[in-house]
């Protein structure tokens, strides 16, 4: 039997179908590379729970077959979970000190969905402290390492979510992406991340970081795999007023080819602090969309500039107050204390890490009190200019392609004293987000020492199912 980790969602599904193997014996394969990891992917491995779940999806497959019925496209494909989506009984850390040995009461909503499915859970993945970083190194369980070269990031802040698939510890995850913690790491590990529309898909049951920006999504070997799982995990949820029911056309690919396509370039993410071995890798790409027969239109992003420091205000303003409720009484980290505050004091002090710390502290300046209008009401503003231009670039393109870094994957511990230097990686992810439109970075080529480089796909909102087709599509060029 060859190596069943290296299986596409699809081709295991054709395995388990013909009964060339069990979801035990791909489970087991999978448990297998995790034990041997030394990437540090992991902070549960729910090894037990996955073994019960392959049993019963083979018993599930087998009934199916008998009956001549088809099964569901990931019933007994083992998955990871980034560690800040809940699975009822789990314990769900968020990577964080101050909730280090809380166990999830219920399941969320993307999770509900997910064992509908009959899907394997292997266990629950590492990330940056609180999903706040872009390297993956700030988890109070240790770094996680790229695949590609273990001396250099996987990126964050869903880096073990991204570098577990890409390890082959899994056969796709589910991450959250904020500002860029699907896509970036995606893009530095060589392997498909999207993050869906705001509302694509229900946050109920994923910890909150900041609730105008937060969206999960799915994290694949290829393309395909992406439409299973967000096909599976997306739509309206009662428990998410956010959340919007997507109708059939809005998941069909089938109408869209780039012979057909107005591709839009945004120069102002061509500009200074691109690296060139990127620049030309990314180019590479459009050229070979180019010579497929889209059209390729150079369009202007003005507001690309104010993007960075407006999230920063955003933000870190919603961390403020999503956290506010970790304050040491209900549940997570609870230190003694002789009065209320000296709970709250020594529980939120010991509890949270220098950058959870570092973006409370400039969300309540933003929304203190001769504050609010210069910073949170401002950036609010600057928001709507960014939406304005992408809104504008539609009207004269279909979709948008450009990077997802400037950069590769860098060292360890090359950025992680330089908050400023670390913000800039999200420079391109951001500004969608803050339109709440979808992106996905997919595999664009490599440099020379050997790391991958991402493209990023943007696309109107709800246009997932047109991002989707045409990166099938250049997935066979590129």
């Amino acid at each position: 039997m060859s190596d069943l980790t290296k299986l596409t969602i699809k081709q295991a599904h054709e395995g388990l179908k013909n009964g060339d193997f069990t979801s035990v014996d791909l489970t087991r394969a999978y448990l297998e590379n995790i034990k041997k990891s030394d990437l540090n992917t992991f902070i549960t491995v729910t090894e037990e729970l996955a073994v019960q779940q392959a049993i019963r999806a083979d018993e599930r497959i087998a009934l199916s077959k008998a009956e001549g019925q088809n099964f569901p496209l990931l019933c007994g494909i083992p998955c990871a979970i980034k560690d800040n989506i809940l699975i009822d009984d789990i314990k769900c850390t968020a990577a964080s000190k101050i909730l280090e040995n809380y166990i999830a009461p219920y399941d969320a909503t993307v999770i509900q969905k997910l064992k509908a499915e009959g899907a394997v859970f292997l266990g629950k993945t590492n990330l940056d402290d609180s999903a706040m970083g872009a390297s993956g190194e700030t988890s109070i369980f240790g770094a996680t390492k790229n695949p590609h070269n273990k001396t250099r990031v996987p990126g964050g802040t869903s880096s073990g979510s991204v570098a577990a698939v890409a390890a082959g510890e899994a056969a796709y995850a589910l991450g959250s992406d904020t500002g860029g913690s699907i896509r970036q790491p995606a893009s530095f590990c060589g392997i498909v991340g999207l993050s869906p529309t705001y509302g694509a898909v229900s946050r109920y049951g994923l910890i909150a970081h900041a609730s105008s920006l937060d969206q999960i999504g799915p994290i694949t070997k290829n393309i395909e795999d992406c439409e299973i799982v967000f096909e599976a995990i997306s739509g309206k949820d009662k428990m998410d007023a956010t959340s919007v029911k997507l109708n059939s056309d809005e998941l069909q690919t089938t109408n869209y080819k780039l012979q057909t396509l107005r591709i839009g370039v945004p120069k102002e993410y061509f500009a200074k602090g691109l690296e060139p071995e990127v620049e030309k890798i990314i180019r590479g790409a459009i050229k070979k969309a180019e010579t497929a027969g889209a059209k390729i239109i150079e369009i202007s992003l003005p507001s690309t500039e104010y993007a960075l420091p407006c999230y920063y205000i955003i933000g870190p303003s919603e961390i403020s107050a999503n956290l506010a409720r970790l304050d040491g009484i209900r549940y997570g980290l609870s230190e003694n204390g002789k009065a209320l505050l000296d709970v709250y004091l020594k529980s939120k002090g010991h509890g949270f890490g220098p950058e959870i710390k570092r973006r409370i502290m400039l969300g309540t300046y933003s929304l203190s009190s001769g504050y609010y209008d210069a910073y949170y009401k401002k950036a609010q503003e600057v928001r709507q200019l960014v939406r304005q231009d992408f809104e504008k670039a539609f009207s004269k393109v279909d979709l948008l392609f450009c990077p997802v870094s400037p950069f590769p994957a860098f060292k360890l511990g090359e950025k992680l004293d330089d908050p400023l230097s670390m913000y800039l990686a999200d420079i391109y992810t951001i500004p969608l987000k803050l339109a709440g439109l979808p992106g996905l970075s997919m595999p664009a080529g490599k440099t020379q020492d050997g790391l991958p480089v991402g493209l990023q796909i943007i696309g109107n909102h709800f246009e997932e199912n047109k991002i989707l087709a045409i990166a099938e599509e250049l997935e066979k060029l590129l």
